[in-house]
């Protein structure tokens, strides 16, 4: 059994004592290549390269196996690579063969991370390379860069304030997540920040949208358009985002108030139940159509606060109240039952006994 610890950090590394030209690699295994500096942990590659982790473990082991990565030390020097299939297996050229190394590939945790895109080290060299490099040249010449430039150039060609530099990035063959994400996160400018939403994997990608509701330039209008058709519980976590800046989520809880009149009633259910009724605070004034009340009196009730909220909220259907009042929790504490009394859909009965 290996240590999962340690196969989980395994950081791979180019082999400086191989030629790489002698090898016979597939754009795809060198543009993964030109991503390894060997201080990267390979948990981090699906962000880095955009590539599913499925496909990076193939690819990963292709790279052992032509000798093109160090083996990882973790691993028994007498376990030998087992090799790929003989159909996928890229032929060496006729130059000196690179040696066979001698070492199993660990089984990776190639998860791609919640937290950030790229690692900050590689987000800092982007950052430097493009303003001690790439910003003192003429618009036009960036530009021209963009269209054709090859990572590390194109992600630090990410960092350009000017929207059409931003453009061109976009319109590069090789731009993919991690760029769109950086574009996303980095850009400033409303107009680079459409160009990037106008490409629709792009714009549906999980990472692009965290960083873009976290940008201070997004567009209302954009976020209303990209979100509009979002679940209600999502809508909600941006708009009580502390992260995401005031003017975004004041938009996300007006896409929410419309949302929740029209939405599902699975989704109001599960936005009142998940959020403890907390979300009820931002939904002053908006009924409930009757399915999403039967699937409300149709739950047991335990948590008080979730209890107490619903009380609070003046669109609480008299049946969701009738049937809160008949809740063990609300028997057993009497500042509930007299708190869902007082409702103005509170049954008659339950009034009196209240009052």
């Amino acid at each position: 059994m290996k240590d999962s610890g340690a196969m989980t950090e395994w950081m791979p590394k180019p082999n400086p004592a191989v030629d790489l030209r002698t090898l016979a690699l597939s754009p795809e295994e060198g543009f993964v290549l030109s991503r390894l500096d060997g201080a990267t942990p390979a948990r981090n590659l699906p962000a880095l390269t955009g590539l599913p982790p499925e496909r990076l473990r193939t690819i990963l082991s292709r790279l052992v196996t032509q000798g093109a990565l160090l083996p990882t030390p973790a691993a028994s020097p007498a376990a030998p690579v087992a090799a790929p299939p003989a159909a996928f297996e890229p032929q060496r050229r006729t130059s000196p063969a690179a040696p066979e190394p001698e070492a199993d590939l660990p089984v990776l945790d190639l998860t791609p991370l919640d937290a950030e895109d790229e690692p900050e080290a590689a987000l800092g060299n982007y950052r430097q390379l493009f303003e001690l490099r790439l910003h003192p040249l003429p618009e036009d010449q960036r530009i021209a860069h963009a269209h054709a430039a090859e990572d590390p150039i194109l992600s630090a060609l990410c960092f350009d304030p000017v929207p059409a530099v931003i453009k061109a990035v976009l319109e590069n063959a090789r731009a993919g997540l991690p760029h769109a994400r950086l574009v996303a996160r980095y850009h400033r400018n409303p107009v680079g920040l459409e160009a990037l939403c106008a490409r629709a994997a792009f714009a549906a990608d999980t990472g692009v949208r965290r960083w873009l509701v976290r940008n201070p330039q997004l567009p209302a209008s954009l976020f209303r358009r990209l979100w509009s058709a979002r679940r209600l519980m999502e809508l909600h976590k941006v708009g009580n985002d502390r992260d995401v800046p005031e003017s975004t989520r004041r938009a996300a809880r007006e896409v929410l108030r419309q949302r929740f009149a029209s939405g599902p009633a699975e989704e109001k259910v599960e936005l009142i139940l998940n959020t403890e009724g907390r979300a009820l605070a931002a939904l002053i004034g908006l009924p409930v159509d009757g399915k999403t009340a039967s699937l409300l009196c149709g739950r047991t009730y335990r948590s008080p606060m979730l209890i107490q909220n619903i009380a609070r909220w003046s669109a609480a259907p008299p049946a969701l109240i009738a049937h809160l009042l008949k809740q063990e929790a609300v028997r057993r504490q009497p500042q509930l039952r007299m708190l869902l009394a007082r409702h103005p859909n509170a049954p008659a009965d339950a009034k009196r006994g209240g009052a």
